[in-house]
């Protein structure tokens, strides 16, 4: 059978290997499986719901939830009456939810919770969007069950639905995603069927994953990461368990026992600097050892066989200390997939090293999104960069070190946007990504830097922001940073401390306890930050070293405004509100 479509995702695994858990939620205390069959049976309910609300092909129909089964329900039966999904993040602002629903024309809503509820609730006063085309997920008073939609379907015949799926091409508009960016209204990312299975297709031999297997899934599904991941797990027959929420991940996944996951790097930082605090807390033999082991860790390399003795330390260490880090992670975890930023080469070496393979990938909304993935074996994977192309992608580097992409996974565009969709898409059909970047051996493909955000000093040197950042962010008093400097005469950060760790520091170095306002002013930490910014400053060349720092005492947040929702830094903003610190650093006297 062939997967032409979305919705033949679920006919496909019910022909080739149906599953009695083909989906899993923790409800009132328990993982409660959905199967295949069940689960298709309740997406024609969906569709045949939908349609006796009066929906019809081409309509938008928004998604606003954090993942659960009925995601996914809802997602397949939108498309299989030809709408358009319209996927949104929790938590993004009412107005937000107010442009992207009157941009789009969006017809009706799926949305988790009573708090989301109301937000939604709140958007769609004033707009031409029945409240009776609002569902739930969960029961909220005064707002219809998702039930009540399936139980709408049950008065048609599924029968009924098969014209409405024949009538549905690869090529026609599945679903319209909204970028948010660093700056400006979001965008609607229009990608098709084929732009999404395609890339599924042409992805699937760099991922390990069969039938036997199972999947936690936590990444937001209306990100195309996961999206995209989800479809392809579900075609290779792969039982997809939804964690309870971020907080309960570890917990999660001794209870699944995932064979994979897919992450973000700033989580994988923070399974890494948490393993490293217990290390410090080991005593005697126990502390020399886990730090031994770490030290091998760092030096693994998958290009590189490092010989006997290398080789004997690190199943030594396998069997000492990394067994316990898999143990932690569900003991079965064969390989764990990061996307959605840069990976610091150290936290891929040291999971590899412990036997968890980690596949660092790169793309965009815009490409559906996987452009080049590390692999699962060796040979397919380079530490340091996003890895190969994935099958029957091309990619070629601009003069100015742009990457550009050309594949049957490029978007058919912005939604009502063509002058933006004329400058991304140019004349030939390369996609031009907005990334600098290099191919390492004429086949791993390296990110350098965002082309928008690399700046000029006041010299007429180049910085690249995101190297120097990543760079700094590798330590664990580091929670966030961000460079500036454009047309001053040297880089300067503000940075972010994490307050949980420097706390720690502070206690064993006797620095009293304060507010993080307070304790960010102490002498002590001061000099602390300023040395681990001199410490860092050694990888770049003179004109690229941070000068000077600020530290702020609030993270930055997606509520706050100041990071998007998949956690890139809004950069405009973050210089608008700081803008009088940043004056500070250089009224100072010349360095």
């Amino acid at each position: 059978m062939d997967v032409r479509r979305s919705f033949d995702i679920l006919p496909y695994q019910l022909a080739k290997f149906p599953k009695a858990d083909a989906l899993a939620a923790k409800i009132d205390g328990q993982w409660t499986p959905t199967s295949t069959q069940q689960a298709q049976d309740q997406i024609n309910l969906v569709s045949l719901g939908l349609v006796a609300l009066g929906l019809q092909r081409g309509d938008k129909v928004a998604l606003i939830s954090l993942n659960r089964p009925e995601w996914l329900l809802a997602d397949f039966g939108i498309a299989q009456i030809g709408g358009t999904s319209v996927p949104m993040y929790p938590s993004i602002t009412v107005e937000d939810y107010k442009y992207i629903f009157t941009d789009a024309g969006v017809k009706a809503v799926f949305v988790s919770d009573e708090k989301l509820f109301h937000k939604v609730q709140e958007a769609t006063a004033g707009l031409n969007i029945p409240a009776a085309n609002v569902f739930t997920f969960d029961k909220v008073a005064g707002a219809r069950h998702f039930s009540e939609l399936l139980e709408l379907g049950k008065k048609g015949q599924a029968a009924d639905l098969e014209p409405l799926k024949a009538a549905v091409e690869p090529g026609d508009l599945m679903t319209l995603i909204y970028t948010s960016g660093t700056t400006g209204q979001p965008k609607g990312v229009m990608l098709s069927h084929d732009n999404l299975l395609s890339n599924c297709r042409n992805s699937k031999r760099f991922v390990p994953v069969n039938e036997h297997d199972k999947a936690l899934s936590f990444l937001p599904l209306c990100h195309i990461f996961e999206r995209m991941v989800t479809y392809l797990y579900m075609m290779s027959g792969v039982s997809i368990y939804y964690a309870e929420s971020m907080e309960t991940i570890a917990e999660n996944l001794r209870e699944v026992k995932p064979e994979i996951f897919t992450t973000v790097p700033r989580l994988l930082e923070k399974v890494y600097d948490r393993i490293v605090a217990k290390g410090h807390e080991q005593t005697g033999v126990k502390h020399k050892l886990f730090f031994w082991a770490l030290d091998l860790g760092l030096k693994f390399d998958t290009q590189k066989n490092q010989g006997f003795v290398y080789n004997t330390e690190l199943a030594l260490a396998n069997k000492l200390i990394f067994s316990k880090w898999r143990e932690a992670l569900g003991g079965n975890l064969r390989c764990i997939v990061s996307g959605g930023g840069a990976l610091q080469p150290r936290l891929a070496r040291v999971f590899w090293a412990a036997g968890i393979r980690v596949m660092e990938g790169y793309g965009l909304t815009e490409t559906s999104p996987v452009i080049a993935v590390n692999g699962y074996e060796p040979r397919d994977n380079l530490i340091g960069t996003v890895g190969p192309l994935i099958e029957n992608m091309k990619v070629r580097i601009a003069a100015d070190g742009e990457i550009l992409t050309k594949s049957s996974s490029v978007m058919l565009g912005y939604y009502n946007k063509p002058d933006l969709t004329a400058e991304t898409i140019d004349a030939d059909g390369w996609l031009h990504t907005g990334d600098i970047g290099e191919l390492v051996d004429g086949r791993f493909l390296k990110i350098t830097d965002r082309k928008k955000e690399m700046f000029k000093t006041s010299g007429g040197k180049y910085i690249a922001p995101q190297v120097i950042e990543g760079k700094l962010k590798e330590d664990p008093l580091i929670e966030q940073a961000m460079v500036v400097g454009a047309d001053q005469k040297f880089p300067a950060a503000l940075v972010v401390p994490s307050f949980a760790d420097l706390r720690g520091w502070c206690k064993r170095h006797g620095v009293p306890e304060a507010s993080d306002a307070e304790i960010i002013k102490n002498e002590k930490v001061v000099d602390l930050y300023e040395g681990l910014v001199k410490k860092y400053n050694q990888s770049f060349a003179q004109w690229e070293q941070v000068k000077r720092i600020v530290l702020l005492p609030e993270q930055w947040t997606v509520e706050s405004g100041e990071m998007t929702p998949t956690m890139k830094v809004k950069r405009k903003v973050i210089t608008e509100k700081n803008k009088a610190l940043i004056e500070g650093l250089y009224k100072q006297s010349a360095v």
